[in-house]
């Protein structure tokens, strides 16, 4: 339940972001760019929001496998033992009955130790081994794994630990420029170009945003809103809540309750509200920081976000969006990489 409510939130909090300024308010231009934000919201210090971006694990992760398939074996650690978190280069052969079984055997393989990369036991085995070393891993298959052959099978690993991979304050640049990725020639751009991934595609994302977003609109003072902004945003927030209840097959007003403890109305202009006043603080923010998103970028991004989703053309991916709708969207998303860009990894 909870998985599917976070689902649904999500979905309509996203498309808050594109909900426009209206036109009911001589004072309020018709794009969130130029409007004076500064008379609706005093930013607080949003360099400092206390919010810690837990992915340097992951960072960390990533790192080391790309690392490693491009450093020489002599930078590998060896006068230690292996502790859970490293990375390891090893070699490996897995037996059933005594006899080999297909796509058990592997030279110079990449494994960081506790990711659950391989079946039970076997990274738990490596702790404490020496580089050099090999052992013998008497493990059991998953009942269900995918291979009938090996499903529930008992089987023994002969493993060899050649080596540590470095922590990524020992890795090199003259490593990093072998991977021939443009503009990553050094340690700290993998590190960034491995965040600007994980931006994408960590499963963890979506609540560093939202945790973020949070942190600044608290710290953020805001005076009467724009009843214009509001109003759109409730509006979008209705008929959101009117597509969501339908395909469950309950009625807005029944739907609201069961699933956000709100009636329909009240759900509405709640989170139209609380919509606004993210779009104002993002705003103020990037007012603040001299981010924007250009005419060029703006093409770009929609290009290649037209192609992602298969659409024909980028006017098909718009739909019935104007360009300052997608403006704002990118630029929100600009102003949230920014401020995540600030917060501590850990």
């Amino acid at each position: 339940m909870k998985k599917i409510l976070s689902w649904m939130l999500t979905a309509l909090l996203a498309a808050g972001l594109f909900t426009g300024c209206g036109t009911k308010e001589e004072s309020v231009p018709g794009t969130l760019n130029e409007m004076d934000v500064d008379s609706y919201v005093k930013l607080g210090d949003y360099k400092e929001l206390g919010v810690a971006v837990p992915l340097a694990d992951q960072i960390r992760q990533v790192m080391m496998e790309a690392y490693h398939s491009y450093m020489p074996a002599e930078d590998g650690i060896t006068d230690r033992v292996v502790q859970q978190g490293d990375g390891v280069d090893i070699d490996y052969q897995g037996k059933k009955d005594g006899v080999a079984f297909d796509g058990g055997t592997a030279q110079g393989a990449f494994l960081a130790i506790g990711s659950g990369s391989f079946i039970a036991g076997f990274e738990d085995g490596l702790v404490g081994v020496m580089p050099g070393e090999t052992v013998d891993l008497n493990l059991t298959f998953p009942e269900y794994y995918s291979s009938e052959e090996l499903a529930g099978q008992d089987v023994v690993f002969t493993v060899t630990v050649n080596y540590i991979v470095p922590e990524v304050r020992d890795m090199k640049d003259s490593v990093v420029a072998l991977m021939g990725v443009e503009e990553v020639a050094t340690v700290a751009a993998l590190q960034q170009d491995v965040f600007n991934y994980l931006y994408v595609n960590s499963s963890d994302m979506d609540d560093i945003k939202n945790n973020v977003l949070a942190a600044l609109v608290d710290q953020c003072t805001f005076k009467k809103l724009p009843e214009s902004m509001v109003e759109d945003s409730r509006k979008t927030f209705e008929d959101y809540l009117e597509q969501v209840s339908s395909h469950y097959g309950i009625p807005a007003e029944d739907f609201a309750p069961a699933y956000f403890g709100l009636e329909a109305e009240e759900f509405a202009q709640t989170f139209g509200e609380k919509q606004v006043r993210e779009n104002l603080a993002l705003q103020a923010v990037a007012n603040r920081e001299g981010l924007q998103v250009s005419d060029e970028e703006l093409q770009s991004l929609l290009e290649e976000d037209a192609k992602n989703s298969d659409s024909e053309s980028v006017e098909e991916f718009m739909g019935d969006r104007t360009l300052e709708e997608f403006r704002n969207y990118y630029m929100s998303e600009k102003v949230i990489r920014y401020l995540i860009s600030l917060c501590p990894i850990q």
